[in-house]
């Protein structure tokens, strides 16, 4: 790609003219960024600006700090490909080539603000680029992961009434396969070396629009655990503003900090993990760009380079939890993260007891930015309805402890509206009937139930669809998965209700064995695993029900389809 030799050609540039003296001044960064006015906004406690675009008021500010010698010398970007690629950007290098980039979009694109243009590229520089273009001149952005079909871009497409689409020379003939299906279609852009008919390539030319607060700055296609992804539309402020008390309590950022969210282009939190979050805090974002997930990639690049906080699917831990951690020394890795669905307690004691570090778990939506994050070690956590928690209000951990539970009735979890930061709205395609279903007076309907016990500590229960009520009993299936999962048989697990003519329903598992258990008599081996969840958990809760496979349906960011199994269970295919 031209432009990646281009940007690759900046490092030299990089390392001889920038800082080189390593030094911390929060007082002059708050001054500057305002960051305590952002923090107090995401309290509740102070007005949204009419006019706020993360890109100038956030981005171009830290530039400015580099410019006066006042931020440490971590760069804002920090991209390898373990091939030896490497590009480093300042935020200064990160302004100057999303301006050029800007102009893109806005000349020979002819996008104009508000437009949708949908982004489907992989982890490569020119993605973050993309991204604070759109955010430059109020283009609305839709990221997609590069796993798309050709389904799932004219879903898209279609559903978003996009204008325009930015992919590379290997999507292109996908995308081509469908455009004529897409009225709203009048730009495709490509990002190769080479030419392809009815396609453009990047300019260098520069044009910048202010942009509101409560303008559209970015819509997001939900997983999907149950139905067809649904359009979270967000503001410019919701995310460039929203992430300013996450970014400090819950990810602990600094500037001289260097994190890395290991996760697809197309999910949600690479915009949370990779740009606002970080950014916001003047914290370098380091990507590797491998094409899938590899543990062993994972564990040399943390044991390789100076990487202070690292986020990642509890898919990805579970993964990284089979290998002989005690083997790598993270010498720089001091705060672990996960999100996206629960994480089994397991997995975090393996984790802490081969590595010493904890994992904090987020709970959230793409709807509404975060809800619950654990910031003290799973024993406290700041409840953050649309990024702004009500004043005093504190709420037990969404993670596990040791020694059992209460049972305690499930309730829906629903954070309060109105969101002060605005503008996050689920848009069913764009059906409005569908969008109010999500409202309930002054309160968002998540879908999820949850249950607070006499500590009032607030557990996570599972979406609503998923819980399973047997003989009266509500059981949530994440509580029996992570039963099931301390057994040294079980990989991992997906549990569902399946049809009973007495109970009406019964608990049943799906279960991925050990390699070393595939053998064993499955019989005996059910009966085990019945007894084993018996003991860690209240009888009622057992699977009565059990299936050996050899993977579970997952959506593209990693989470278990539990509504593919349970229609599977209840002859609804």
């Amino acid at each position: 790609m031209k432009l990646l030799l281009q940007l690759q050609s900046l490092r030299s540039s990089w390392s001889s003219r920038l800082f080189y003296r390593l030094f911390h001044k929060d007082d002059v960064a708050r001054t500057l960024l305002n960051l305590s006015k952002f923090e107090a906004i995401n309290r509740c406690e102070q007005e949204v600006p009419e006019y706020f675009n993360f890109a100038s008021d956030v981005l171009d500010k830290w530039t400015q700090l580099e410019k006066d010698g006042e931020r440490p010398s971590t760069p804002a970007f920090w991209w390898i490909n373990g091939m030896g690629s490497e590009v480093k950007w300042s935020f200064e290098e990160l302004g100057f080539l999303s301006k050029k980039v800007a102009n893109i979009l806005s000349g020979p694109c002819g996008l104009q603000r508000v437009d949708r243009v949908v982004l489907i590229l992989p982890r490569i520089p020119e993605w973050w680029l993309v991204n604070v273009a759109c955010m430059r001149t109020g283009i609305v952005f839709l990221t997609g992961t590069t796993q798309l079909t050709a389904k799932d871009i004219l879903y898209r497409l279609q559903a978003s009434k996009a204008k325009g689409i930015i992919t590379t020379d290997s999507l292109a003939p996908v995308v081509d396969s469908v455009a004529s299906h897409c009225q709203s279609l009048k730009t495709k852009v490509i990002l190769s070396e080479g030419r392809r008919d009815g396609w453009l390539n990047f300019k260098e030319l520069f044009e910048y629009s202010g942009t509101k607060s409560q303008e559209p700055m970015t819509v997001f296609f939900t997983s999907g655990t149950t139905g067809s992804p649904k359009m979270a539309e967000h503001s410019h402020c919701s995310f460039g503003l929203g992430f300013a008390i996450c970014g400090r309590d819950w990810l602990d950022l600094t500037p001289s900090d260097v994190m890395w969210n290991i996760s697809d282009t197309g999910w949600v939190k690479a915009a949370i993990g990779c740009i606002f979050a970080p950014w916001l805090r003047g914290t370098c974002t380091f990507i590797h760009g491998m094409p899938q997930f590899e543990p062993k990639a994972i564990l040399n690049t943390l044991s390789e380079y100076p990487v202070t906080t690292m986020c990642c699917a509890p898919t990805a831990y579970r993964m990284l939890v089979q290998h002989d951690l005690t083997s790598y020394k993270f010498k720089s890795l001091r705060h672990c993260l996960t999100g996206g669905e629960p994480l089994n307690p397991e997995v975090m004691f393996q984790w802490k007891n081969q590595t010493g570090l904890d994992i904090y778990e987020g709970y959230g939506q793409t709807e509404v930015v975060g809800l619950i994050k654990s910031t003290d070690g799973h024993s406290k956590a700041v409840v953050i309805p649309g990024s702004c928690p009500p004043k005093g209000k504190s709420v037990g951990s969404l993670g596990w402890r040791s020694g059992g539970r209460t049972e305690n009735p499930h309730f829906n979890l629903l954070p309060s509206s109105p969101q002060p930061l605005g503008n996050n709205t689920l848009r069913a395609g764009d059906n409005p009937e569908k969008t109010a279903a999500t409202q309930r007076g002054n309160f968002y309907i998540t879908g999820d139930r949850g249950l607070m016990d006499e500590d009032g500590y607030l557990w996570f229960v599972g979406r609503s669809d998923d819980v399973i009520i047997s003989s009266g009993y509500r059981i949530g299936p994440f509580e029996v998965e992570s039963a099931l999962i301390e057994h040294p048989a079980v990989v991992e697990s997906a549990v569902v209700s399946s049809p009973d003519p007495i109970r009406g329903e019964v608990v049943k598992a799906f279960v991925v064995l050990s390699p070393s258990f595939v053998s064993h008599d499955p019989e005996k081996l059910t009966l085990e695993l019945q007894q084993h969840v018996k003991k860690l958990t209240a009888p009622y809760k057992y699977p009565r029900k059990m299936e050996f496979v050899q993977q579970l349906p997952k959506t593209v960011t990693g989470k278990i389809r539990r509504n593919e199994l349970r229609k599977k269970e209840w002859g609804r295919d």
